[in-house]
C-alpha cells in the first residue's frame, strides 16, 4: 500500500473530462484536495463537484496552459485555496488530427502551444510552490503516439508529445536539487468519451490490437500518475510508465492469434 496522499494538493490540468479526470478521480479518492482546471470554469466546477459528492475535496479553476498570465494565476489560486501545492499532473492536451498537406501552420502552433508549451507554462508557474513541498512532484501525461508509435493525421500531436519527453529529461535535471521529481504516463488506447462516441464497433476494433483484449480506463492512467506521486516514487525521475495493455509489443496483429 502506498503512503497516504490525504491533505496533499494537486493540481490536474485538462481535467473537466477524459484522461483529467480519471486522473483527478483516483487523487480525490486517495484524499488529496484536487485543483480541477480546464479553460472553461463551468466544467471544472461540475467535475469538482462529482468528486465532492463522492467524498473528495475538490474546487474548479479556469485556466488556458497555452498563456503564462493563466497558469501564474492558477498556481497563486491553488496554492491560497489549499494550502501550497504539492503534485502538478500536466495533462492539458488537444489532438485535432490533419494529415501533413492539409495541415496549416496556425493548427500545428495551436497543438504546441497547448500540448508542449503548456507543459512549460505549468510547470514554471506551479514551481515556486513545488519547491515549497517537501514532496513535490510534476506527473506529465504524454502519448505513446510519437515517443513510440506514430499514426496518420497526427505528425503535430506526435511531434508535441515526443516534446514532452525531451523537456522532462532535462527539467529533471534542473529541479532534483528541490527535490521535486519529473515523470510521464504514456498512454495507449483508452476508453474516454470521445473514444466510446465512436460506437461499440469501432471500440472493438481497437481493443482486437491489444494483448490485453480490452481498452484502458481513464482510472488506469490515474493510478499510475499517482504512483509516481507517491512517497514510494520519491527515488524515480526523468523516467516513464507506458501504460497500453501491450499495445506496443505485437510485430503484427498475427501475433495475437491464438
Amino acid at each position: 500500500m502506498l503512503t497516504s496522499l490525504a491533505g496533499r494538493s494537486v493540481i490536474v490540468t485538462g481535467a473537466s473530462k477524459g484522461i483529467g479526470k480519471g486522473i483527478a478521480q483516483v487523487f480525490a479518492r486517495s484524499g488529496a484536495k484536487v485543483a480541477v482546471v480546464s479553460r472553461n470554469l463551468s466544467e471544472a466546477e461540475a467535475c469538482a463537484a462529482e468528486l465532492t459528492a463522492k467524498g473528495g475535496t475538490a474546487k474548479g479553476f479556469a485556466a488556458d496552459v497555452s498563456h503564462a498570465e493563466d497558469v501564474d494565476n492558477l498556481a497563486s489560486s491553488v496554492a491560497s485555496a489549499f494550502g501550497g501545492i504539492d503534485i502538478l499532473c500536466s495533462n492539458a492536451g488537444i489532438f485535432p488530427q490533419a494529415k501533413i498537406e492539409d495541415l496549416t501552420a496556425d493548427e500545428w502552433d495551436q497543438v504546441m502551444a497547448t500540448n508542449l508549451k503548456g507543459t512549460f507554462l505549468s510547470i514554471k508557474g506551479c514551481l515556486p510552490y513545488l519547491k515549497k513541498s517537501d514532496q513535490g512532484r510534476i506527473v506529465i501525461t504524454s502519448s505513446i503516439t510519437g515517443p513510440v508509435t506514430g499514426f496518420p493525421g497526427w505528425t503535430h500531436y506526435a511531434a508535441s508529445k515526443a516534446g514532452q519527453l525531451g523537456f522532462m529529461r532535462t527539467a529533471c535535471i534542473e529541479l532534483a536539487k528541490y527535490g521535486i521529481t519529473v515523470n510521464a504516463v504514456l498512454p495507449g488506447n483508452v476508453l474516454t468519451e470521445g473514444l466510446i462516441a465512436l460506437g461499440e464497433e469501432y471500440c472493438n476494433s481497437m481493443a482486437a490490437s491489444v494483448p490485453l483484449r480490452k481498452l484502458g480506463t481513464v482510472e488506469d492512467i490515474g493510478y499510475a500518475a499517482l504512483f509516481l506521486a507517491s512517497k514510494e516514487a520519491a527515488y524515480i525521475t526523468g523516467q516513464t510508465i507506458i501504460v497500453d495493455g501491450g499495445q506496443i509489443l505485437p510485430e503484427s496483429l498475427d501475433a495475437l492469434k491464438d
